[in-house]
C-alpha cells in the first residue's frame, strides 16, 4: 500500500514531464492536475497514517554502496566554504518564526541532543532510491524546546546553497514535524555528512520524496503561512517548476 501512491506520484509526474528536477511545468492544465494530484494524494496519505505510521526502516546490509548527491552539491557561500574547511565550528541552526523561545545551536549543541538513528531509503522524483544510515536529533526535540506557538501551521526550512540563482527552501506541515522519523541529520552512514548530501545538516523527512529533503539548512522557521516566502507554494521547486507540496510516497 506504501508503493502504490509513490508509483502513481511518479508516473504522474512522468506524463506530464516535470523531469530532472529542472524543467518548468508551465501549463495551466497541468497545474491543475498537480493540485488536484496532490490533494487526493495527501488525503489518502493521512488516511492512512494511522496504520502506516513509519516508513520501512533497513539493516546496514542493505544500505547502498553510495549514495548520490542531487540538487545543489556545493554551496559557493565564501562562510560556507571556510567552516566546511573547518569542521563548522562557527556553524549555528536557528529555530525561529512563531516560537515563544528563539534558538541558537552550534554543530556540537545539536549533537548533543538525543539521537536518532534510522536506516531508510531515499526516493528521488527523477526515478533513482538508494538506502542511507541517518543519525540526528528528531525535529520535535528542537520544536518543543522553542516552544512553538499554536499560531504555527507550518515548518520551512532555509537553507545554505542557492539553486538558479534562488534561495532553496522547504517546508512541511505539522504532522510531518513531529513525526518520529523527522530529524536533523549530521550523520550518513555513521561518517559525517559530506558536502554533496548536505553538510553539516540536512532533513530526513522519511514519508517524502527527495526534494523535501532540504541539505546545508541553517534555519528553521515555524510560520502560519507561505504567503511572504518565496512564491508562496511553500519550497524551491513548488514555485519554480510546479512540483507537488506534499510528496507523500
Amino acid at each position: 500500500m506504501v508503493d502504490l501512491p509513490r508509483r502513481s506520484l511518479l508516473a504522474g509526474m512522468a506524463a506530464l514531464s516535470a523531469s530532472a528536477c529542472a524543467k518548468i511545468n508551465q501549463s495551466e492544465s497541468a497545474k491543475t492536475l498537480f493540485d488536484a494530484a496532490e490533494d487526493g494524494h495527501r488525503s489518502l496519505h493521512r488516511a492512512l497514517a494511522g496504520k502506516q505510521g513509519l516508513a520501512p526502516e533497513y539493516t546496514r546490509a542493505e544500505r547502498s554502496p553510495t549514495f548520490r548527491g542531487n540538487g545543489s552539491v556545493t554551496v559557493e557561500d565564501p562562510f560556507y566554504k571556510a567552516q566546511l574547511a573547518g569542521g563548522f565550528p562557527d556553524w549555528q541552526l536557528e529555530v525561529r518564526g512563531l516560537v515563544e523561545q528563539p534558538l541558537a545551536l552550534t554543530l556540537d549543541e545539536v549533537k548533543a541532543l538525543p539521537q536518532r538513528t534510522q536506516i531508510t531509503r531515499h526516493d528521488c522524483v527523477e526515478g533513482w532510491s538508494a538506502i542511507g544510515e541517518w543519525q540526528g536529533p528528531q525535529l520535535a526535540e528542537l520544536l518543543d524546546a522553542a516552544k512553538v506557538k499554536e499560531s504555527a501551521k507550518f515548518i520551512v526550512f532555509r537553507c545554505a546553497d542557492v539553486l538558479y540563482g534562488r534561495d532553496y527552501y522547504e517546508s512541511i506541515d505539522m504532522v510531518d514535524a513531529y513525526h518520529p522519523q523527522t530529524i536533523i541529520a549530521h550523520s550518513l552512514n555513521g561518517e559525517p555528512l559530506p558536502e554533496k548530501n548536505g553538510a553539516p545538516l540536512r532533513m530526513r523527512i522519511e514519508r517524502q520524496l527527495g526534494y523535501k529533503q532540504a541539505k546545508y539548512v541553517k534555519a528553521i522557521e515555524a510560520v502560519a503561512s507561505f504567503a511572504d516566502i518565496g512564491d508562496g507554494k511553500g519550497g524551491f521547486w513548488e514555485d519554480t517548476a510546479g512540483y507537488q507540496w506534499y510528496a507523500g510516497i
